[in-house]
Formats: C-alpha cells, structure tokens, sequence
C-alpha cells in the first residue's frame, strides 16, 4: 500500500463550465479533485471534471468513490450524474456533505436527477450510491485518512475539508470569501498544511469594484487574501483554485505571477496537473539516503 498522497485536478473553472480555445491549458470545466491515499480514494466536488475522471476509472479495477461536496451549487455537482462508476452495478459512490439549511443531501440530489431536468432518477442507481449527511464541523475517518471539516462564508452554506494522511496534508477551500480579515476557522483548517487549494475567482480590483461591479458578498476570493492566508497557516504550497470563467489562459498566468510576488510557492491549478507528497517517513528515509 502506497504511503504517498497524491492529487489530481479534473475541474478548476468556477461558476461556469467555459471551454473554448483561450483557455484550453488551463481548462474549462468546474471543481473537481481527486485525492489518492492509501486504499482510499476521494474526491473534492462533482463538478463537470467529474465525467472524464468517472470514464479513467472504468479502466481501473476500482469499485470504491468517496465524494465530498462543498456545497450544491450547479458547478460543483453537474458531473455526478455523467459519472460512469455510478451505473456499474457492484460500484459504491459515497457521496456526502454538511448542512445545507433547505434538506437532506439525499433530498437535494434526487432534485437533482429527476424530471424534467435529467431522465434517470437517483432511486434507479440507489444499489451504487451512499449519501450521508455530515455536521458543519465534523472529524471522522476514512480508512487510514482523517477528514476534518469546517463551516466556510458563502451566501448558501459551504464546507471545507482537510485530510491528513502518513504525517501529510491538504486542505480544500473553495468557494468562501475574506471579507475584511482572515476566516479564524479557515486558518485553524488550513494551519501547516502541505497544500491549500483555495478560491481565487476574483482579482482585488475585481472584487472591490474598481473593475466592473464589486464582487463583495458574492461568496468568492482573491490571490491576495490567499496568499494571505497561506502565510499565516504556514501553508507549504498553494494552489490557486475556482478560476473565474471568462480568465483565459494568459490571464491566469498573470494571476498566478502575481500571487507568487506574495507568496512564492504559488501555482494556479490547471485540469490534468498532479502534486505528489510522500509521507514523512519516506521524505526522512529519502534524506538519509542522499
């Protein structure tokens, strides 16, 4: 069993799928990542990433998914009915989430598929499919991972996770906002973690209005408040996340120097880029190798 985390990005566009040829490096479908720890296997939002993701695992003899949803806005759960897995009869898609404030998660997602909006509904594939409702601030365990979660600011509720796995971590914060100083229950979750993928949607003079409408309120962030952020967690890397969906790839880039004259260990997520941490036992065997 493979100590390693390792994390693969399917959907980072925000809001919106927006393919087209300007953001082609980048990509245009929305919040997907996929985590990779031990024997576990799971996934941050099934946003329309999760489709290409669903149709790799039909090629892999792996019939376990856990989905944890940070909330049931259009962009981060459209995939979870084109998800292949979830029609294999023997597959089991643990799909949860934390309090919505209108109903159950189960609820929510039979809305979801069910006429007229998509023609098969979530009792057919019920054999597949585990929905479980979490609490707003909850810690449980997945196998050898431990999840935490936490409450996020946006105008419906939003969860953060983190998993800590063989001494590594990452945390997954989208769609929340800074307001006028740093979330102190997004920086008790993202307090040194190996890497923080975090909202960045907006631009500061985008979210402040002095580039079109003042985006404040709206539930989204900037490169600035997450470099903030990443400096007072002691976060290892950061990763720039949610992209807004008219940013092409020029733009992006130029988010993403700007955020490094911030904080240096900065990248913008783009759909198919991999971050591999070993655990810290093999980083400290590595060490005494060399």
């Amino acid at each position: 069993m493979s100590n390693t985390l390792q994390i693969e990005f399917h959907g980072v566009r925000g809001s919106l799928a927006s393919p087209s040829t300007q953001n082609a490096g980048v990509g245009g479908n929305t919040s997907c990542v996929e985590v990779r720890a031990g024997q576990q296997r799971i996934v941050f939002d099934a946003g329309t990433g999760l489709r290409t993701l669903g149709d790799r695992l039909m090629q892999e003899d792996r019939t376990q998914t856990t989905i944890l949803l940070s909330h049931l806005h259009w962009d981060h759960i459209q995939g979870l009915p084109f998800f292949s897995p979830l029609y294999v009869p023997g597959n089991r898609i643990d799909v949860m989430s934390g309090p919505n404030g209108h109903m159950d998660l189960r609820s929510a997602l039979k809305k979801q598929m069910s006429p007229p909006f998509f023609p098969v509904s979530i009792d057919d594939v019920a054999p597949q499919i585990c929905v479980r409702d979490l609490g707003a601030n909850e810690r449980f365990n997945l196998g050898d991972l431990r999840v935490t979660t936490a409450r996020l600011n946006h105008p419906d509720p939003v969860y953060g996770y983190r998993i800590d796995f063989a001494g590594r971590s990452v945390v997954y914060a989208t769609d929340t906002e800074h307001y006028s100083c740093i979330d102190p229950n997004l920086r008790r979750l993202a307090e040194g973690a190996d890497v923080l993928i975090y909202d960045a949607q907006y631009t500061p003079e985008e979210y402040c209005g002095d580039d079109g409408p003042s985006r404040v309120g709206w539930g989204h962030s900037t490169f600035e408040a997450a470099a903030q952020l990443a400096s007072v967690a002691g976060v290892g890397q950061l990763v720039l996340f949610h992209h807004d969906p008219k940013r092409s790839d020029e733009d992006v880039v130029d988010v993403e120097r700007r955020a490094r004259l911030l904080f240096p260990c900065t990248v913008a997520a783009r759909e198919g880029m991999q971050i591999r941490l070993a655990s810290t036992t093999e980083r400290a065997r590595r060490r005494t190798a060399a």
